[in-house]
Protein backbone atom coordinates (compact mmCIF):
# COMPACT_ATOMS: atom_id res chain seq x y z
CA UNK A 1 0.00 0.00 0.00
CA UNK A 2 1.25 3.27 -0.15
CA UNK A 3 3.02 4.53 2.74
CA UNK A 4 2.63 7.20 4.79
CA UNK A 5 6.46 9.49 4.70
CA UNK A 6 7.30 11.81 7.42
CA UNK A 7 7.30 14.81 4.65
CA UNK A 8 3.25 13.78 4.53
CA UNK A 9 2.75 13.30 8.20
CA UNK A 10 5.10 16.62 9.05
CA UNK A 11 2.69 18.60 6.51
CA UNK A 12 -0.90 17.24 7.81
CA UNK A 13 0.38 17.59 11.67
CA UNK A 14 1.53 21.81 10.60
CA UNK A 15 -1.79 22.24 8.85
CA UNK A 16 -3.72 20.75 11.78
CA UNK A 17 -1.10 23.04 14.01
CA UNK A 18 -2.07 25.82 12.47
CA UNK A 19 -5.94 25.25 12.31
CA UNK A 20 -5.96 24.97 16.23
CA UNK A 21 -3.42 27.85 17.18
CA UNK A 22 -4.16 30.59 14.82
CA UNK A 23 -6.07 33.76 16.31
CA UNK A 24 -5.21 37.26 16.14
CA UNK A 25 -1.54 36.20 15.33
CA UNK A 26 -0.75 33.94 12.97
CA UNK A 27 1.08 30.77 13.78
CA UNK A 28 5.09 30.99 14.07
CA UNK A 29 6.76 28.44 12.55
CA UNK A 30 9.26 28.35 15.70
CA UNK A 31 5.69 26.92 17.90
CA UNK A 32 4.81 24.23 15.26
CA UNK A 33 8.39 23.03 15.81
CA UNK A 34 8.27 23.06 19.65
CA UNK A 35 4.71 21.70 19.75
CA UNK A 36 4.93 19.01 16.89
CA UNK A 37 8.52 18.15 17.37
CA UNK A 38 8.97 18.23 13.85
CA UNK A 39 12.54 19.42 12.40
CA UNK A 40 12.97 22.85 11.26
CA UNK A 41 14.74 21.53 7.80
CA UNK A 42 11.67 19.62 6.75
CA UNK A 43 8.93 21.99 8.03
CA UNK A 44 10.23 25.28 6.41
CA UNK A 45 10.87 23.27 3.04
CA UNK A 46 6.72 21.74 3.59
CA UNK A 47 5.42 25.28 4.74
CA UNK A 48 6.47 26.98 1.45
CA UNK A 49 4.88 24.64 -0.69
CA UNK A 50 1.48 24.55 1.11
CA UNK A 51 1.69 28.18 0.70
CA UNK A 52 2.07 27.77 -2.80
CA UNK A 53 -0.79 25.38 -3.10
CA UNK A 54 -3.32 28.13 -1.06
CA UNK A 55 -3.56 25.73 1.66
CA UNK A 56 -1.69 28.07 4.09
CA UNK A 57 -1.28 31.90 3.54
CA UNK A 58 2.43 33.35 5.12
CA UNK A 59 3.34 36.43 5.92
CA UNK A 60 7.00 37.32 6.89
CA UNK A 61 8.66 39.37 9.76
CA UNK A 62 8.92 39.94 13.47
CA UNK A 63 4.84 39.47 13.66
CA UNK A 64 4.76 36.57 10.80
CA UNK A 65 3.56 33.03 10.43
CA UNK A 66 1.16 30.81 8.82
CA UNK A 67 -3.00 31.25 8.90
CA UNK A 68 -4.95 28.55 6.67
CA UNK A 69 -5.65 29.86 3.23
CA UNK A 70 -9.19 28.76 3.37
CA UNK A 71 -11.85 27.56 5.82
CA UNK A 72 -10.71 24.38 7.55
CA UNK A 73 -14.14 22.35 5.95
CA UNK A 74 -12.50 22.95 2.58
CA UNK A 75 -8.99 22.07 2.84
CA UNK A 76 -8.98 18.21 2.08
CA UNK A 77 -6.17 15.57 3.17
CA UNK A 78 -5.80 14.78 -0.40
CA UNK A 79 -4.83 18.34 -1.29
CA UNK A 80 -2.27 18.18 1.51
CA UNK A 81 -0.82 14.45 0.66
CA UNK A 82 -0.84 15.93 -3.02
CA UNK A 83 1.02 18.60 -2.22
CA UNK A 84 4.19 16.74 -0.54
CA UNK A 85 3.74 13.91 -3.42
CA UNK A 86 4.41 16.52 -5.88
CA UNK A 87 7.32 17.93 -3.33
CA UNK A 88 9.08 14.02 -3.13
CA UNK A 89 8.07 13.48 -7.10
CA UNK A 90 10.86 16.10 -8.26
CA UNK A 91 13.53 14.31 -6.60
CA UNK A 92 12.46 10.49 -7.50
CA UNK A 93 13.92 9.27 -10.56
CA UNK A 94 11.74 8.44 -13.63
CA UNK A 95 13.69 5.90 -15.18
CA UNK A 96 11.29 3.46 -16.66
CA UNK A 97 14.22 1.11 -17.73
CA UNK A 98 13.53 0.19 -14.38
CA UNK A 99 10.47 -3.01 -14.15
CA UNK A 100 9.85 -6.04 -16.57
CA UNK A 101 7.10 -5.90 -19.08
CA UNK A 102 5.07 -7.14 -16.73
CA UNK A 103 5.76 -4.58 -13.92
CA UNK A 104 5.13 -1.94 -16.40
CA UNK A 105 2.17 -2.89 -17.95
CA UNK A 106 0.46 -4.86 -14.83
CA UNK A 107 1.95 -3.99 -11.39
CA UNK A 108 2.20 -0.15 -11.80
CA UNK A 109 -0.73 0.04 -13.32
CA UNK A 110 -2.58 -1.44 -10.28
CA UNK A 111 -0.89 0.10 -8.31
CA UNK A 112 -1.85 3.46 -9.43
CA UNK A 113 -5.63 2.91 -9.19
CA UNK A 114 -5.57 2.59 -5.80
CA UNK A 115 -3.44 4.93 -5.46
CA UNK A 116 -5.97 6.78 -7.21
CA UNK A 117 -8.72 5.49 -4.87
CA UNK A 118 -7.20 6.11 -2.23
CA UNK A 119 -6.57 9.68 -3.09
CA UNK A 120 -10.40 9.74 -3.89
CA UNK A 121 -11.13 8.63 0.06
CA UNK A 122 -8.75 11.15 0.89
CA UNK A 123 -10.29 14.25 -0.44
CA UNK A 124 -13.66 13.52 1.57
CA UNK A 125 -11.53 14.19 4.72
CA UNK A 126 -11.43 17.81 5.47
CA UNK A 127 -8.74 19.18 7.98
CA UNK A 128 -12.23 20.28 9.89
CA UNK A 129 -12.90 16.42 9.99
CA UNK A 130 -9.47 15.87 11.24
CA UNK A 131 -9.81 19.10 14.15
CA UNK A 132 -13.39 17.34 15.37
CA UNK A 133 -11.35 13.94 15.70
CA UNK A 134 -8.28 15.58 17.81
CA UNK A 135 -11.01 17.39 19.69
CA UNK A 136 -12.72 14.45 20.82
CA UNK A 137 -9.58 12.65 22.04
CA UNK A 138 -8.45 16.42 23.67
CA UNK A 139 -5.58 16.81 21.63
CA UNK A 140 -5.99 20.04 20.49
CA UNK A 141 -4.83 21.49 24.13
CA UNK A 142 -1.25 22.08 24.68
CA UNK A 143 0.11 19.96 26.74
CA UNK A 144 -0.11 20.45 30.68
CA UNK A 145 3.50 21.20 31.86
CA UNK A 146 5.36 19.04 34.00
CA UNK A 147 5.93 20.19 37.94
CA UNK A 148 9.22 19.46 38.70
CA UNK A 149 10.09 19.03 42.17
CA UNK A 150 11.47 22.12 43.01
CA UNK A 151 8.77 23.96 41.72
CA UNK A 152 6.47 22.63 44.71
CA UNK A 153 5.87 24.80 47.25
CA UNK A 154 5.11 22.84 50.83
Amino acid sequence: MPRLSKKTMFAIEAVLDVAFHVGDNPVRSGDITERQRIPKRYLEQVLQHLVRAGILTGKRGPRGGYRLGRDRGRITLGEVVRVVRNLEAETEPNDLSVGSPLAHEIVWPTWEKLREEMMTQLDTITIEDLCQRARAKGLDRPPAKAILPSQVVA
